[in-house]
């Protein structure tokens, strides 16, 4: 029964794997046709300096999401100070922003006229010259601003459902605060620190909207010039597999180095109280929390709202406009939902059946995340042109771009959270006689629901924010927010850019809401 039960499993495992690498089959074929001369000439005038600067600005933007994300969440999960609901929401928040618009708010900032430039001039004067925005420093603070709250999300989850007795029995040998950190908390939040770095880098190697806003050369860009400007589909193939064999070369080297680290935590264990902060401590828990909201969301949301006050007082704020909102919204809810569904037999299998076939799997679920939009979208559409092409044209076609893209979020999630679910718990399940599917909705997702809530919960963010794909796929008439974002700000017009980046922001709320009730009901 059980052999049965983990073929069927897998079965439909490798139904989900074969329609996410869709895209990649379409990359294989088009790198095909370039010849061996081709070749050797991507790799005298490009490859060299796309890899250094696409392996730069990954490693740089791991480093500072872990700083950030790490800090603020051990700060929130470790302590108890006066508005810690507040610094959840302000940690968490900027994950609602783009990187496109965090790039052009901050290019607009850090203008001759900008807000921060003039501060910078007043404080430092001549002495020093306004930061160039438009280097690859410059990509990482955005990308860092903009991906450290995933490294905050499940470090704070694995904090909270930690158990004090280890902490407690290294202080009682002696150990130093700091040696408590590093070889006791540090240790045991590598399986969530993987899986949010993973989701971090990913979305580095396949960002499109802060790389072309700051002209920064990685892939992606100079995949997205080669389809665009040069109309050279089997350049930009090549160009996409060098990018994938690139990430799962990296993905393997961090499941590798992942199965090491592996721990379960009991349901019944005792759980960390967070210690009352006062006096210094709490100046300084907000100081670093405050600075990093500041950057992160503050500065942006005030820049947003004095642009989109400047087009509701010119009335230039029209009925389509809340059409826009709407296609946003429910585009974000269908395919949060069926990603969400489409990966969790893709994160069951991979935790439950350590195999070379599931590690297979998983690296293909992953294939979407390591594209650019652009590529994903034209990889779907040609299997769709040549298989279905009844659907041409259809939202069907962007929905099923969308799940190929943002699988990676949903299996990551799941998987951290069924990697600290005792298997026992299931076993018990079934010697109480539970058939599989019974087990599984009555023992393993309830168990698993607040990791299920924080992958919908991505997702649906991330699908509001999706930019390239839904560009190329969306049915005629059919503009999201994004769309109108990308078109306002590259015609200069803030005041029509700011409303619709305001309204991804506040379209997030009520999901980041429902998160949060989750955590607490857990």
């Amino acid at each position: 029964m059980v052999i049965k039960r983990f073929s069927i499993l897998s079965g439909v495992t490798g139904v989900v794997v074969l329609m996410a690498a869709i895209p990649l089959l379409f990359v294989i074929y088009s790198s095909f046709q370039l010849s061996t001369e081709r070749w050797f000439g991507l790799w005298d005038t490009r490859l060299p300096d796309l890899l250094a600067n696409t392996i730069w600005l990954g490693v740089v933007v791991a480093v500072g999401c872990l700083v950030l994300g790490v800090s603020s969440a051990w700060l929130i999960a470790r302590r108890q100070f006066a508005g810690r609901t507040m610094a959840i929401w302000l940690m968490v928040l900027p994950l609602a922003i783009p990187t496109y618009v965090f790039a052009y708010i901050y290019t607009s900032l850090l203008s001759e006229d900008g807000w921060l430039a003039q501060a910078w001039l007043g404080i430092f004067g001549d002495s020093f010259e306004i930061p160039d925005i438009y280097t690859g420093w410059g990509a990482a603070f955005i990308l860092s601003l903009a991906g450290f709250s995933y490294v905050f999300l499940l470090a704070r989850s694995s904090l909270r459902q930690a158990s004090p007795s280890m902490e407690e029995a290294a202080r009682m040998q002696g150990a130093t605060p700091f040696e408590v950190f590093w070889r006791v908390q540090l240790p045991l939040l590598r399986p969530a620190l993987a899986a949010a770095l993973a989701v971090v880098v990913l979305h580095v190697l396949s960002d499109f909207g802060a790389v072309s806003m700051l002209r920064f050369q990685t892939f992606t860009l100079s995949i997205y010039t080669q389809m665009e400007g040069r109309l050279d589909n089997q350049a930009a193939a090549g160009l996409s597999l060098v990018l994938v064999m690139m990430s799962l070369t990296f993905l393997v080297l961090e499941r590798f180095f992942r199965s090491r680290q592996r721990y379960y935590s009991s349901s019944r264990a005792r759980r960390f109280k967070p210690r009352q902060a006062g006096g210094r401590e709490l100046l300084m828990i907000w100081g670093w929390l405050g600075m990093i909201a500041l950057f992160s969301f503050i500065l942006p949301l005030v820049w947003v709202l004095h642009w989109s006050w400047q087009a509701w007082s010119a009335d230039v704020i029209g009925t389509e406009f809340w059409g826009y909102t709407r296609n946003s919204l429910v585009l974000g809810l269908f395919a949060a939902s069926v990603t969400i569904i489409v990966g969790l037999p893709v994160a069951l299998y991979h935790a439950r059946v350590r195999s070379w076939l599931s590690e297979c799997y998983l690296h293909l679920s992953s294939i979407g995340f390591v594209l650019p939009g652009p590529v994903v979208a034209l990889g779907v559409i040609t299997f769709v042109i040549t298989q279905l092409p009844l659907l041409y044209g259809g939202l069907i076609v962007l929905l099923m771009a969308l799940v190929v893209r943002f699988l990676p979020l949903a299996v990551q999630s799941q998987e951290a959270a069924l990697q600290q679910l005792t298997p026992s718990i299931e076993q018990a399940g079934r010697v109480l006689g539970a058939s599989p599917l019974e087990n599984l909705w009555r023992v393993t997702l309830p168990m698993i629901r607040g990791g299920m809530m924080t992958a919908w919960v991505l997702v649906f963010i991330d699908v509001l924010k999706e930019l390239p794909a839904t560009l190329i796929l969306r049915p005629i008439g059919y503009d999201t927010l994004p769309v109108r974002i990308w078109i306002e700000a590259s015609e200069e017009m803030l005041e029509l850019a700011a409303p619709a980046a305001l309204m991804l922001i506040l379209g997030t709320l009520p999901a980041l809401w429902i998160m949060m009730k989750a955590e607490r009901a857990r």
